[in-house]
């Protein structure tokens, strides 16, 4: 695949340009755009660092988790902008921050590197729980779409704190939130008992969006399901059944002329403003096919690969590995895509976009997903 070797020596070039901003002399974001050293954008960008084993790019990142530890709240929580321990408040940050801690570790061989961190962190997010379970509860945009009002438990973070548990060995509760991430029904009680509410939907192969109480949200979302795939939180055959869906409904968006190419949109259906759950900001911010409201993420379409592999769908995900391929040699590694014409928006030499091409290529080369093998065959993490 000449193309794939291109775009891969490509992205490095891309995250070698971003390692020196002007925040404190942290990696930047963008090539251009995005100064700042944003939290989420490079614990994400982790995956394709690591698998990459360029060592500058390694010891960048060390730096960046060492100086989110030395930022980190009294009460464990890390900051959106390694630079501004000031910059609080997001939902994902502090799970990102783990996992990107866990995979560095076991990569260098460094098993207690930032241990207080890490020990502060996983007590934060127990207390992110509002009734005191395992799931953890958000607030409207507070993960990685600040235009798009996710409420209480998002399917999202909660993959990311399964993974969490999983690599610092917390496998109880690890197999507590995968038992009600994967209960179908609202909250009600039952024989005097209160049942909690789960984000498995009865009548859908895939996870709901959010859900909380007696509210749902059955919109389907690329990213967290991809990571439900990755991480084992789903079984073999939802997974199948989830990836079918995805593809049966990318072909029924293409002949109404919302969706052009091969790839998938972040969120299905798109919110119109005909919907009970558009909100007045979307007409100028998050239009149905732009941004979080359905637009093309590479990095998220990263992940959708790894979780092709992780599913056993190789040659799918060579396919969408080609497809992306094509599209950042058009795109240069923008941060999205408009879904109906697939024009590329936000800013271009996106870290996270080039760090998750390289993770992705690695994943399909190696016909297996780096660090998560063997979650989805039901073993035990070799991580910590």
């Amino acid at each position: 695949m000449a193309a794939v070797e291109e775009i891969k020596k490509a992205a490095l070039e891309v995250l070698l340009h971003n390692l020196h901003g002007p925040y404190q002399g942290l990696p930047r974001t963008a090539g251009w755009g995005y100064p700042e050293p944003y939290t989420r954008d490079w614990m994400i960008a982790a995956l394709g660092i690591l698998v990459s084993g360029n060592q500058e790019l390694m010891a960048a990142l060390q730096r960046l988790l060492i100086t989110l530890a030395s930022h980190q709240t009294r009460l464990g929580h890390i900051p959106s902008l390694a630079h501004d321990p000031s910059d609080g408040g997001a939902s994902d940050t502090t799970p990102l921050f783990l996992m990107a801690l866990a995979l560095f570790r076991t990569v260098t061989a460094e098993p207690d590197f930032l241990a207080e961190a890490a020990e502060k962190a996983l007590i934060w997010l127990q207390y992110q729980s509002p009734d005191d379970t395992v799931l953890v509860a958000q607030q409207p945009t507070s993960d990685w779409r600040d235009e798009q009002w996710v409420y209480g438990y998002g399917l999202y973070v909660n993959t990311l704190v399964y993974a969490c548990l999983r690599l610092y060995g917390q496998e109880e509760r690890a197999q507590a939130l995968q038992a009600l991430v994967n209960r179908a029904g609202l909250r009600q009680v039952r024989a005097g008992h209160r049942v909690h509410e789960g984000l498995s939907l009865a009548e859908k192969p895939y996870y709901a969006l959010w859900v909380y109480k007696g509210h749902i949200s059955q919109r389907f979302d690329l990213l967290g399901n991809s990571l439900a795939i990755l991480f084992g939180l789903a079984s073999h055959s939802r997974a199948e059944g989830i990836i079918a869906w995805v593809e049966g409904a990318c072909e029924s968006l293409r002949p109404r002329g919302d969706l052009v190419g091969d790839l998938p949109p972040c969120l299905i259906p798109y919110i119109l403003p005909e919907d009970e759950d558009w909100l007045p900001r979307y007409s100028q911010y998050n239009r149905p096919g732009e941004y979080h409201n359905g637009g093309i993420w590479p990095f998220i379409v990263g992940f959708y690969i790894a979780a092709l592999v992780a599913a056993g769908q190789k040659p799918l995900a060579r396919q969408k590995l080609i497809a992306l391929s094509e599209l950042l040699q058009a795109a240069r590694f923008n941060e999205w895509l408009r879904a109906q014409d697939g024009q590329p928006h936000g800013e271009d030499w996106q870290t996270w976009t080039a760090a998750m091409y390289l993770y992705a290529a690695a994943c399909v080369e190696e016909g297996k997903a780096p660090f998560f093998s063997a979650w989805t065959a039901g073993l035990a993490p070799q991580i910590g």
